[in-house]
């Protein structure tokens, strides 16, 4: 395992260290939480990371903390990628069922999986009805009555993207919102879609048309911009102007396209729009044979939480399994808006009156 913070504190010593986290992450103390030995010998013994940092908000008079427990999984995927679609299914079921029954134990409320967590990435191959099998009902399918099961035992809302197939048979890269009681929320469609180079994802599925919903949990007004949405800051500041606290970033990003900005994009967005930001990349390689060509995708993890003043955390490493857990106090939401008022020098109205020029 290694990231940057292993790295850091390898070659400075502790002033060092706290002169470098205030200027790259904001803060000079991670503030670490301490997990329950039962947390690291699950995940040990399951092999796979955990971390856990808070994010504490000022004290105030009127308003008591509003106390939240995010959780973030990366992984990779289990079985080779011509394995049976129900046992690689099965394979990825099982080693999340495992992350979420140790989140659970540490009181995480909201958690949120990878872009397209059920299933390799085969978007690459250019092959199509090979993969079909993998899509499935948002209500009804494989992947929503499993983690249904899990999010009422242990009330938890679970984020859950995978790869929609609808009543007519169009697919759809969507994000499944599972409440605390295990019942369908809602769901939210993946807005932008990448074309870049060979790479092009418009071949599989249509370009959400849900626009940019906001789900009022029982624990937090959240949002899900799926994957390449995080490139387009309009994406971003319309789950702002419909009231998001939190807005998970679940993706599935390769190592050749934007590491260099990774951690840049979804932490801008924090502070641009005074929320939180989660950021989730998948890891490990994925092969996948092509007319016995093989094509190989490389995911680098490094998933990450951003607060609205902008601190943010280490991330997750760029090659092991693992879960982030983040408390959060979201009254930081609003003390911080009222801090910046960028919300009140926005000029919203002179820029939608600018656009409707290009439309």
């Amino acid at each position: 395992m290694y990231n940057l913070d292993s790295i850091i504190k390898k070659r400075l010593n502790n002033d060092q260290i706290k002169q470098f986290n205030k200027i790259y992450y904001g803060r000079e103390d991670h503030c670490d939480l301490k997990l329950l030995q039962s947390t690291k010998n699950e995940s040990e013994k399951n092999n796979f990371e955990v971390a856990a940092y808070s994010f504490s908000a000022a004290k105030e008079e009127v308003r008591k903390p509003n106390i939240l427990r995010l959780g973030l999984i990366q992984h990779s995927i289990v079985l080779p990628t011509d394995s049976a679609v129900c046992e690689q299914r099965k394979a990825i079921f099982d080693k999340i069922e495992k992350i979420i029954a140790v989140a659970a134990t540490e009181n995480v409320r909201i958690i949120c999986l990878q872009e397209a967590w059920t299933m390799p990435f085969f978007l690459c191959t250019k092959e199509k009805e090979r993969w079909a099998e993998f899509a499935e009902s948002a209500t009804n399918g494989p992947s929503t009555l499993f983690l249904s099961k899990l999010a009422r035992k242990y009330e938890m809302v679970i984020i859950s993207p995978i790869l929609e197939n609808d009543e007519t048979g169009v697919w759809w890269n969507t994000a499944v919102i599972i409440d605390e009681t295990g019942n369908y929320m809602g769901k939210h469609r993946k807005n932008h879609l990448p074309s870049v180079g060979s790479f092009s994802e418009t071949s599989y599925y249509a370009p959400g048309n849900t626009g940019h919903p906001v789900f009022e949990t029982k624990y937090g007004k959240i949002a899900v911009n799926i994957c390449y949405g995080r490139h387009q800051a309009l994406n971003w500041l319309m789950f702002a102007l419909n009231g998001a606290q939190i807005v998970f970033n679940p993706s599935a990003t390769i190592a050749e396209f934007g590491e260099t900005f990774w951690g840049i994009e979804a932490r801008n967005a924090a502070i641009a729009n005074n929320y939180f930001t989660c950021s989730i990349n998948r890891v490990g390689i994925e092969e996948f044979y092509v007319q016995n060509e093989k094509k190989s995708r490389l995911y680098y993890g490094s998933s990450y939480v951003t607060a609205p003043d902008g601190s943010r955390t280490p991330s997750l490493s760029k090659d092991r399994d693992g879960l982030l857990i983040v408390e959060t106090d979201l009254n930081l939401c609003r003390q911080v808006r009222d801090k910046w008022n960028f919300n009140m020098t926005a000029r919203i109205d002179m820029y939608a009156k600018a656009l409707e020029r290009f439309k």
